[in-house]
């Protein structure tokens, strides 16, 4: 099995959650607060390290990878909970409510000198810490919108779940697939926009190359950055680790300007961007390695 079909099958049992109970848990957290609704994750983190053999196995593989040693339990335990975490920190950032988590942001400064000299940027990040604290301090502290794009399946899936949490925060999603959709993300960018993608999980049957990863090679998909090269923007890493508690921290490093790059010199300049990216996740792996969720096995070989 690839590791695309692999992502795959994660996503599938992901999305077996049940939207009510996702519902009541919004409920409870904006009812009754962050910190008793934080009791449930402890729970929640000890049943999936007990009965999902795979994932746990899978955690393990990379976090002996990224600490250098063998992971124990306890090692386990942190890497779900951190999971566990961001996804019910996302009831809070979803619903503005930027006054319950203390968040340093790095790097804004390269970010802000682009968008002064053309509106727009595109940010390129992982499933690494939390997209949603970035798209609550663009919305609530910059002055500056984030929209997603995402392929159309994965969008309409998440779409449902943020509407469970709050149904204005799938305004922003722009499904990729559809004739219209670089014309819209576009259209967002000429508005000032930062436009984010994830590029660590290839679709079974997209096109990747292999990079050396904690490690080991490892398949990064090449379609986002042949959009960002599409959509002719200053391009950025980004990630918002977890760092515990209430705290995040956002960083912001230049991956490729393809505003600057002739149509000559983009494949070059995609091949290029994508090596840096990597560099740069492997980077922020080994610095907060709790923050990975990928509980799949990433550098499982295409056949």
């Amino acid at each position: 099995m690839s590791g695309g079909q692999q992502a795959a099958n994660w996503l599938r049992q992901q999305e077996r959650s049940n939207l009510t109970i996702l519902r009541l848990m919004a409920w409870i957290s904006l009812t009754l607060g962050r910190r008793i609704g934080r009791l449930v994750l402890y729970g929640i983190a000890l049943y999936f390290l007990f009965f999902s053999p795979q994932a746990r196995c899978a955690s393990r593989k990379y976090l002996g990878r990224a600490l250098g040693r063998w992971a124990e339990w306890s090692d386990g335990y942190r890497h779900v909970l951190s999971f566990a975490s961001t996804i019910h920190d996302r009831v809070y950032l979803l619903n503005d409510r930027f006054d319950l988590f203390e968040i340093e942001v790095h790097g804004a400064e390269a970010l802000h000198a682009a968008l002064a000299h053309q509106p727009g940027a595109l940010l390129i990040g992982a499933h690494l810490g939390s997209f949603e604290v970035l798209r609550a301090v663009g919305r609530g502290r910059a002055g500056i919108k984030v929209a997603m794009l995402m392929y159309e399946k994965n969008a309409r899936k998440l779409n449902a779940t943020l509407a469970a949490i709050n149904p204005a925060a799938g305004e922003d999603i722009i499904p990729l697939g559809r004739l219209e959709s670089m014309l819209e993300a576009r259209n967002k960018l000429d508005r000032g926009y930062l436009v984010g993608m994830l590029a660590d999980r290839a679709l079974a049957d997209e096109l990747t190359i292999a990079h050396d990863f904690l490690g080991q090679p490892a398949a990064f998909p090449l379609g986002p950055f042949r959009v960002a090269a599409m959509l002719r923007r200053p391009t950025f890493f980004m990630t918002g680790l977890y760092l515990g508690g209430n705290r995040y921290r956002i960083h912001f490093e230049p991956l490729a300007d393809f505003s600057q790059i002739p149509q000559a010199g983009r494949d070059a300049a995609i091949r290029q961007a994508q090596a840096h990216y990597v560099a740069r996740l492997e980077h922020y792996c080994r610095l907060a390695p709790y923050n990975w969720f990928n509980f799949f096995d990433f550098w499982q070989q295409r056949r």
